[in-house]
Parts: structure tokens; sequence; C-alpha cells
């Protein structure tokens, strides 16, 4: 577990029970154990089980899990995924936390596979965006690779992506990626997004390794193709759902990045239960 998922953790734990569990206190004393599990209400692909395991240690060390699956698992309604036993008021102030990482990672980890398996056989990979959770990047990465798809960059700094308001502020596209060219580092590639065939024109003119197609219909995207021919790269973005999708994964494209793999996936459906 990295040091910025423990400090994710401690923020949870701190915001939820800084002050203690008053209810837990109150009803239960100090000797009293149960043993619990918890178990998918839905259909779902399982993701952060390690993470809600790190949860119950971080409350309590006494309290024992065994997990049942392992994440990226397909999981069947009603089966149980994790089980847990110890002191009743550790489990019980940790159930919420513990089940706000493992609904939110399994919820982008079932979104994500629904995702890939619209594409399968394309040769088209689905990859996310930077549209996540502050602070949660690494673990909502973790979930869509999880669930099967890809990671587009994690970070600013990792490659050169020219974009829209890059090219209104630079004067020109052919303008930012000359600038662009002379301070990267001498392997990057160069990427520009591009939103008219124009654009495309400029973009292989100015000779980006990728260009990203954005916000065009399927059949913008196929005359784009074409006109590209093969000179660069092709990523497709903006305005792609799950019932868009393989109209989108045509031959040439490489890759599509979808946002809604992070910010628009449901929470999975998982509850915890204490046995009698």
């Amino acid at each position: 577990m990295s040091p910025r998922t423990d400090h994710l953790i401690d923020l949870a734990l701190e915001e939820d029970a800084g002050l203690g569990d008053v209810t837990s206190r109150a009803v239960f004393g100090p000797r009293h154990r149960r043993r619990a599990v918890i178990e998918a209400r839905q259909d779902l692909v399982v993701c952060g089980l390690e993470v809600a395991a790190r949860v119950f240690a971080r409350v309590d060390p006494a309290l024992r899990v065994v997990l049942l699956a392992k994440d990226g698992d397909r999981i069947r309604r009603g089966r149980a995924v994790l089980r847990v036993a110890g002191p009743t008021v550790a489990l019980l102030t940790a159930e919420r936390t513990a089940l706000n990482f493992l609904q939110r990672l399994s919820g982008i980890a079932t979104q994500a596979r629904r995702y890939a398996d619209a594409v399968r056989g394309t040769g088209v990979r689905v990859v996310d965006t930077r549209k996540t959770t502050p602070g949660w990047r690494a673990l909502e990465k973790y979930a869509v690779r999880t669930g099967g798809c890809a990671n587009h960059r994690s970070s600013l700094g990792e490659h050169v992506l020219i974009k829209d308001n890059h090219i209104a502020a630079a004067g020109s596209l052919a303008r930012a990626v000359a600038l662009c060219r002379a301070a990267a580092p001498h392997l990057a590639k160069v990427e520009v997004e591009a939103g008219t065939l124009a654009e495309v024109r400029a973009a292989c003119r100015a000779g980006a390794e990728v260009i990203l197609l954005d916000n065009m219909s399927p059949a913008q995207v196929r005359a784009a193709v074409a006109v590209i021919a093969g000179r660069a790269g092709v990523e497709v973005s903006g305005g792609v759902s799950l019932a868009t999708l393989r109209d989108y994964a045509q031959p040439g494209v490489a890759v599509i990045s979808v946002g809604a793999l992070t910010h628009s996936a449901p929470a999975a459906d998982l509850s915890l239960t204490i046995g009698r």
C-alpha cells in the first residue's frame, strides 16, 4: 500500500470518525466481538479489496480480514468478497470508510469492463482521462486497469498534449507545435487536439506524432483518418458514450479516451452484514 493511499485512508477516517463512534461505543463494550462479511448486491467487477482491508487495519490491528476474491474478479450478486472479525466497535467504525473505497473503485472497474467488452476484437484501446476525484487519481486509474481498460497520462508532466487553449494562446497550431518540439524531451511524442478537418491537416503539416480528434462524429472521424493516412497515431475523444463506442472504434483509430470511466462511474452496490 502506498503512502498516498494510507494518507487518503487517514483523511477519510478523520473525517468520519475523528470524534469516535459514539453510537457503537454506547452499545458495545471493548470486549464485544463479531464477524461480518462484505457482499455484492449487484453483479460487478470488484476492486479495492486491499484498500478496504487496510482501512480495517488502520482502525484497529486486532481486526482480522480475509479476502474472498481478488481485484478484477467478476462477482455475482450475493457473493461475499471480504470477511472481517474482531472488536465490534472497531469493525463498525471502519465500515463506512472501507465501503466507500470499495464501492467507488469497484464502480469504476465495473464501468471500465463494460467499455473494454464493447471494443473487444477491434484492436482499439479505451483509456481514461485526468477527470478524476482530486487526490484519488492513482486509485481510480488502478481501477480502470482492473476493469480492462488502459490509462492515458496521469499528470501534465508525462507527455505533450497541445489542446485548443494552448493553440489559442500561442496564436496558431503550428507555433504551439514548434514551441513544444523545441522544449520537450527528445523522446517525447507531440500530440495535438483537432476539432476540424482543417486542424487535422494543420497538425499533419506541423509534424504531430499523434492527433486527438475532439468531439467529432463517427463520419467525421472516418474522414479525418483518411486525411491523416497513417502519418500520425489517432486518438478519439469527446462525446463518446458506451452506446456509440463501437461506432468510433474504426480502422485507423488507436485509442478512444473516455472521461466517463471515472467521472461518471456509479458506485457499485456492496454492503457489510454482521453475523449473529
